[in-house]
């Protein structure tokens, strides 16, 4: 099996998530490559001391030691969304394929600079993690838009919530605050998620109207003292999308970090003329489908089981998870660095930079709108 050797900048979470997917590679079958962690990197040594495998022989605070080793082949990079143009870019330059977290850029100017770099560098694989579309109800949800099944689309709605900021008293990090989180705030957290599947079904937002909500405008700083919060915590926005048959159609898109009741809330549902399909990961093995039969208006309820994009040892039988699905995104992009051809269905690609840009120039006209109270038109691509 062909090893792809990783360098990871930005040793927190989903570093530590990527670790445990590439621990778990066995899980998978029939792959040509596998993924092996040789280098990390972090400005404090605490995290990165959790890595602590035979295969890593670079422990750095300095990206660009990381970069320069010529024994990392690809990165994967989670750092503040203001280090994104400047650590994408190089990383890029580098030569390095870069497996990295959205928005892709701290802002719109950010996220072209990105882009640029990338069209310097045909050679290399650029993707935006995005792990939700790997839920088998979900890629069940794109074959049903591959086959045309919904017929015309009546209306879209996706949404990305979270409770974890519902306590007023939860200290502030560095996602609360401009500076390093950028004015999208919640949308750029969140957004990219939400977009993904409308994007890569062809739903083209056309403009947008946005409500956005600063709930809680001041957290403790940890240290005692207080802090101001000037990111948007909740964020609706109403587009008009068209579809592939020109028609268009509502599509309302929300990325909360104050919802009552939700823990790490995923949806997707989808309203046609021939059929309809919804999907939580509140109860993540069910795919909800509405189909026209004989008259009958009749939601019913499909176990879809462990049906995933890339085989895995697990029958079929048991229930599909979150850490099924980012290892199910780390085997795309590890398929595509290798040179192997992807499975045939919509959704097996990993998110790409075009739709990462998509969601920039979505979030920017949804700030103008909601500075205005006015609708705003999407911009073209630069």
């Amino acid at each position: 099996m062909k090893k792809i050797r990783f360098g990871i900048i930005g040793c927190g979470l989903m570093g530590k998530e990527f670790a445990s997917a590439a621990a778990r590679w066995c899980h998978l079958r029939d792959m040509q490559a596998a993924p092996e962690i040789v280098a990390v990197c972090d400005q404090n040594e605490e995290p990165r001391r959790w890595f602590d495998f035979p295969s890593v022989k670079q422990s750095t605070a300095d990206y660009r030691e990381l970069l320069a080793n010529p024994e990392v082949d690809a990165v994967y990079c989670a750092v503040p969304h203001h280090l994104h143009r400047q650590v994408y870019c190089d990383t890029i330059e580098a030569g390095k394929h870069l497996f990295a977290e959205k928005p892709f850029g701290i802002d719109l100017e950010a996220n072209n600079a990105i882009l640029e770099s990338i069209r310097r560098h045909p050679e290399v694989v650029v993707r935006c993690c995005s792990q939700f579309p790997y839920f088998p109800a979900v890629q069940a949800i794109g074959r049903m838009i591959s086959e045309k099944a919904f017929g015309t689309i009546l209306e879209v709605n996706a949404g990305f919530l979270h409770s974890s900021d519902l306590d007023a008293d939860k200290p502030a990090n560095w996602k609360r605050i401009v500076a390093f989180n950028g004015e999208y705030g919640a949308m750029g957290d969140l957004g990219m998620h939400v977009c993904h599947v409308p994007f890569r079904a062809g739903w083209t937002p056309l403009n947008v109207r946005a409500i956005l909500s600063n709930v809680i405008r001041e957290r403790p700083d940890g240290k005692g003292g207080r802090v101001a919060c000037d990111t948007w915590d909740n964020a609706t926005l109403l587009c008009e999308a068209a579809g592939d048959e020109g028609q268009t159609f509502p599509m309302t898109l929300r990325t909360q970090r104050i919802a009552p009741g939700e823990s790490n809330t995923w949806y997707l549902e989808i309203k046609g003329l021939k059929a309809c399909a919804r999907f939580t990961s509140r109860n993540p093995n069910i795919l909800s489908l509405l189909e026209y039969k004989d008259g009958a208006q009749d939601w019913r309820e499909v176990c879809v089981g462990y049906q995933s994009a890339f085989p895995a040892i697990t029958g079929g039988i048991f229930e599909f998870g979150f850490t099924d699905a980012i290892l199910q995104m780390w085997a795309a992009f590890v398929t595509e660095v290798a040179g192997e051809r992807l499975p045939g269905t919509l959704l097996a690609q990993a998110a790409t930079p075009e739709e990462a840009n998509l969601s920039h120039r979505l979030f920017t006209a949804s700030l103008e709108s909601a500075k205005t109270g006015e609708t705003r038109r999407i911009a073209p691509v630069a």
